[in-house]
């Protein structure tokens, strides 16, 4: 029988309520920011100071999925799931000093801009927007509402539908009202929410089981009855499922290993690494809205920082909570698991709100449920905000060339209030998920190689072209798909039981593995065909790759056509009317206002002037003074980072 967990007390309901008005108020004052402008609503007017654009790429990677899924995990198996971590330390600073860089000096809003600024033609764009879109939405934020939902059933009696809901409301309304300014300043307040709760129930939990040395010995003793009673046993297939598995305190494991093998963790996960924190949208545009290059760099170096901290504050209480509810946590037998927690393939994913639950007091359960909201608002905002800016920057603009910023600013808004109708319709759907965290890291092995694959050879290799990229993306992609349906055309039998009839090329190669053999794939293909087709000439290729980021030359994009007109004099005739803003009836004004359509009193700038900012906006020079500070914090976070996983390897 499954602990009678303890409710929520009316002071934890005043914590969350107060956490809630807070977050709002933070939301209200930064949406008065930046919010006239496309370039003030998606990048945040390229003004964000280090700290908050560090906190924010750090809110955005670590959402509600992360607390279930990496406690889960830790439940399971022990640390190696921090490999995940620890290895986006290493790609950060690739963010920080390869990619960015590019970036800026290119003068782009979105990832598939920059692939159509380098390819030209908008097949690629068009693919890689589309494809963005849909990850977006059937597995970031179905990833978070899941995750989101289970600690909320596990937490509240409630109904499951209406408390997500209501979550997702907030969240796009942050998003809606204030772009990525209310993004990135929601983002940085909820990262100490986040901080400080998940630090108080890792104190509390260690000083529970007697600190880190009885975690070790404990957890390896942490076998469900089932499994104690029936040690050894031949009439019981399940005993062995609930060991903890010998290497659980490693993080490097054996090339076999059915969870996390090395090579896969070495080579798959790094490919998939930098897809997600070099060109995945809802990354780069944090780095992008920062105020220079300097800030962007020492962004991605508070992340690296903050991404130790999922170890200790994530993984070391999922395993705590495996000792102390060893029979619910760690069932083993597929019966028992369908009555604790619904799922008959093991019930770890409600490691972190168990441990939530039984082990904080009063008050501090409402500031951990919380954290659960700030961490899954966090994420949707960002998503939100990204993909509205991809659907409105790549997509939109394709058949709507001479659009105002009025427009664009409308549209953005309109795709987030589709994107929740669409996650609300996918709830039932993210409920029937089974390993939630190893289907994402697939799903990701399945698709991002090919994208990942395209940048890098787009940035570093300039001899690629359009057709390369192109075939390279395709071919990437048809493969991909056979993997994914031929993954998922089969069921995986629960721990212990017979029936494993999956073909040797889905059971015995990791996706992870995968991911390294697409890569190489792709790699090729868009090699052989760019070299077998016409290069693209040097002028269209100034400061829009690593080698000549730091070109003055005049660049002509391929195909570049002026597709915006003067939008100044267009600012405020949305309705219409040819009215004065001033003249305006306050509902006109207040419809305006929620759009984020404001009248700006901003003194007339002369075509020098212009030329003068824009240059400022895209230039990545850097003080030989903060090239050193950010060199030497850079060298000293990678060097923690190879220490601490030697000293689990």
């Amino acid at each position: 029988m499954a602990l009678q967990r303890n409710e929520l007390h009316w002071g934890d309901i005043l914590v969350i309520l107060g956490y809630f008005i807070a977050v709002i108020f933070v939301g209200i004052w930064s949406s008065c920011r930046n919010r006239g402008s496309v370039g003030g609503y998606f990048l945040a007017g390229r003004s964000m100071h280090w700290i908050p654009v560090g906190a924010s790429l750090f809110a955005s990677n670590i959402g509600s999925g992360h607390f279930v899924g990496l406690a889960g995990s830790g439940a399971s198996n022990g640390i190696g799931i921090a490999v995940f971590e620890l290895n986006a330390i290493f790609i950060l600073m690739l963010l920080g000093w390869l990619f960015v860089p590019v970036y800026i000096a290119a003068g782009v809003f979105t990832m598939p801009e920059y692939l159509r600024k380098r390819f030209g033609g908008q097949r690629i764009r068009i693919y890689l927007a589309v494809l963005a879109l849909i990850l977006y939405v059937f597995t970031k934020i179905s990833a978070d509402l899941y995750s989101g939902a289970l600690f909320i059933t596990q937490s509240v009696t409630m109904n499951l539908y209406l408390a997500v809901v209501l979550l997702l409301i907030v969240s796009a309304l942050f998003t809606i009202a204030g772009g990525l300014t209310a993004v990135i300043w929601t983002d940085f307040a909820q990262v100490i929410i986040m901080v400080i709760g998940a630090f108080i129930l890792m104190v509390m939990s260690f000083v529970k089981v007697g600190g880190y040395e009885a975690i070790v010995k404990k957890y390896f003793e942490a076998w469900p009855d089932s499994t104690k009673n029936n040690y050894g046993s031949e009439n019981d297939t399940y005993w062995q499922c609930g060991i903890p598995p010998s290497n659980s305190m490693n993080l490097i494991r054996s090339y076999d290993d059915g969870s996390l093998p090395w090579p896969g963790i070495m080579f798959g996960l790094t490919i998939s690494s930098v897809w997600y924190w070099c060109s995945d949208q809802v990354i780069v545009q944090r780095a992008l809205a920062a105020k220079n290059l300097s800030h962007a760099k020492a962004g991605t170096i508070l992340a690296g920082y903050l991404k130790f901290l999922p170890l200790w504050l994530i993984v070391f209480p999922g395993m705590i909570a495996r000792i102390l509810f060893p029979n619910e946590v760690a069932c083993a037998v597929p019966s028992e698991c369908k009555e604790i927690c619904g799922s008959e393939k093991g019930c770890t994913n409600i490691a972190f709100p168990w441990l939530v639950l039984e082990i904080m007091p009063t008050g501090l359960r409402g500031l951990m449920l919380a954290v659960m909201m700030s961490a899954l608002i966090s994420s949707l905002t960002s998503i939100f905000n990204s993909s509205s800016t991809i659907l409105t920057m790549d997509i939109w603009r394709r058949f709507r060339k001479n659009a105002s910023d009025i427009e664009l600013m409308i549209v953005g808004r309109f795709c987030i209030l589709v994107l929740v109708a669409i996650a609300i319709l996918w709830i039932p759907i993210v409920q029937n998920f089974g390993e939630l965290f190893h289907y994402i890291q697939a799903i990701t092995s399945f698709l991002a190689p090919p994208i990942c694959a395209v940048y890098v050879l787009a940035i570093f290799w300039k001899r690629t072209n359009e057709p390369g990229a192109f075939w390279g993306l395709m071919v990437g992609l048809l493969v991909g798909l056979i993997r994914f349906i031929w993954e998922y055309a089969y069921s995986v039998p629960p721990c212990g039981e017979d029936g494993d009839n999956r073909p040797d090329v889905i059971s015995k190669v990791h996706y992870l593995h995968f991911g390294c053999i697409l890569f190489l794939l792709c790699v090729i293909v868009t090699v052989v065909v760019s070299l077998l087709t016409k290069p693209i000439d040097d002028e269209h290729l100034h400061r829009l790759t690593f080698w000549s980021r730091y070109s003055q030359e005049k660049r002509i994009d391929l195909g570049e056509e002026d597709n915006r007109t003067d939008n100044s004099k267009k600012q405020f005739h949305m309705f219409g009317s040819d009215q004065d803003y001033d003249s305006l009836p306050w509902y006109k004004k207040s419809a305006q206002w929620i759009c984020g359509i404001e009248k700006h009193d901003e003194p007339e700038l002369t075509p020098e002037q212009k030329a003068a900012f824009e240059k400022k906006q895209l230039s990545i020079h850097e003080t030989k003074w903060w090239k050193v500070v950010l060199n030497v914090n850079a060298i000293i976070l990678m060097t923690l980072a190879v220490f601490l996983w030697g000293f689990y390897a």
